[in-house]
């Protein structure tokens, strides 16, 4: 299997530094106004110059992961620079005096900076706090830093009321709450660790890990919900039913990732070795988890994994349900593939190589580089943008980075 492990790293490697990165590099940073086009065509021209923070932020943080985990080459931390500086002068709302007043991040800009949606969703200040926090970390910038620990506090003020002022529903007429902040957190604060206090970062990974694996797994079917009542039931409606497999599938990653942490302190403070603590049941737990989602939002007509689910198979209210999306396919296979190296299981390499199957047949463009975003059902290309107010640079490298350095550590 060495050799295969050695095949599949040069591959993410190889695509990832010589056709994803260099397409991001030569078509989508706006040397003009500041900032990245997102918008891109097949080809990389742009069809659109909005400019959407979600995007903005994982760009820059892409090229400073890049900068900080891969290689300090500095034309990836001048184009971290390059996106950290048009978000810090344009990204939030602000006062006359230039100073924030409530440290929340615009939704959307224009290509040269002006606001044109809100800041109702606290998923742009989670992308900022990352990109500020893995740029504070490549250029020792002390404002960046700063900054990403005033977005992060301001996220965790917030994760109770997320939209704010901004929240459309009717007070108190059928509460839920939503997995996708608590899964974020997981990701986040490992993210920032670097940047917090000790005991921050273990109390909000443990309250996340609660929540994932507690409140939001659903111990009878195995899968994740993407929406619960406050006390954990669920709710007979679109929303109660809705299930997201990308969603699940990309947040046992991110626990995987706790609980490895959690493995190495087992055993530099108990001594304990790989399956005797707590870690090794959540990581069985999460494989588990992992089996039961793809088992459930696997297309057995025509491959590939479905975007939305309802959990008792009624018509979900997304009429996108039945397409097959870029991320989800490749928060898959980071997922399988570190379930595989911790675990060994064969039914996990078995997903795995059917998931890949899939993705690399369907997603890479072979003429102009880069992935395809957007398939229908039966799996053939439905846009052929590389990059829209969804898709940006950001799941693409950091998927292809996960799984090449999966496949490093196992082929050693």
């Amino acid at each position: 299997m060495s050799d295969r492990f050695r095949t599949y790293a040069e591959q993410y490697r190889a695509v990832l530094l010589d056709d994803v990165i260099p397409f991001w590099e030569r078509h989508s940073i706006d040397r003009e106004c500041g900032g990245y086009f997102t918008c891109l065509a097949r080809d990389g021209s742009i069809f659109d110059t909005d400019k959407f923070v979600w995007l903005q932020a994982r760009q820059a943080w892409t090229f400073a992961m890049l900068y900080n985990r891969v290689e300090t080459r500095p034309e990836w931390l001048e184009i971290a620079r390059h996106g950290v500086n048009f978000l810090r002068t344009h990204g939030m709302d602000v006062g006359q005096t230039g100073k924030s007043v409530t440290g929340n991040w615009y939704f959307s800009l224009d290509r040269a900076g002006t606001p044109l949606v809100q800041p109702y969703n606290i998923f742009s200040d989670c992308f900022a706090a990352m990109a500020l926090g893995q740029y504070a970390l490549a250029s020792n910038d002390a404002t960046a830093t700063d900054l990403a620990l005033r977005t992060y506090h301001n996220i965790l003020r917030r994760q109770g009321n997320p939209k704010g002022q901004y929240e459309k529903r009717v007070p108190g007429a059928r509460p839920l709450k939503g997995f996708a902040l608590p899964m974020i957190l997981c990701n986040l604060t490992l993210e920032l660790e670097k940047l917090l206090r000790s005991d921050e970062v273990e109390r909000t990974i443990a309250t996340c890990v609660h929540e994932v694996m507690d409140v939001f797994l659903d111990v009878e079917r195995g899968i994740i919900f993407e929406n619960v009542a406050p006390d954990g039931r669920h709710v007979d409606s679109f929303e109660g039913r809705l299930i997201n497999p990308g969603h699940g599938l990309e947040a046992m990653w991110f626990i995987m990732d706790i609980a490895q942490r959690w493995r190495e302190r087992e055993k530099r403070e108990e001594g304990k070795e790989k399956g005797e603590g707590k870690s090794h049941h959540l990581i069985e737990r999460v494989v588990d988890t992992i089996l039961n989602i793809l088992d459930f939002g696997w297309d057995h007509e025509y491959g590939g994994i479905f975007y939305f689910m309802d959990v008792k198979g009624h018509p979900p209210q997304q009429l996108e349900w039945d397409q097959k999306l870029w991320w989800i396919h490749l928060e898959a296979l980071v997922a399988l593939a570190m379930a595989y190296r911790l675990t060994g299981r064969a039914e996990v390499w078995a997903w795995y190589e059917k998931v890949h199957d899939y993705a690399w047949t369907h997603f890479p463009d072979p003429e102009y580089g880069e992935w395809y975003g957007y398939l229908n059902r039966r799996g053939e290309v439905l846009l052929s943008l590389k990059g829209g107010k969804w898709k940006g640079c950001f799941h693409v490298p950091r998927a292809l980075y996960r799984c090449w350095q999966e496949f490093e550590r196992m082929a050693l």
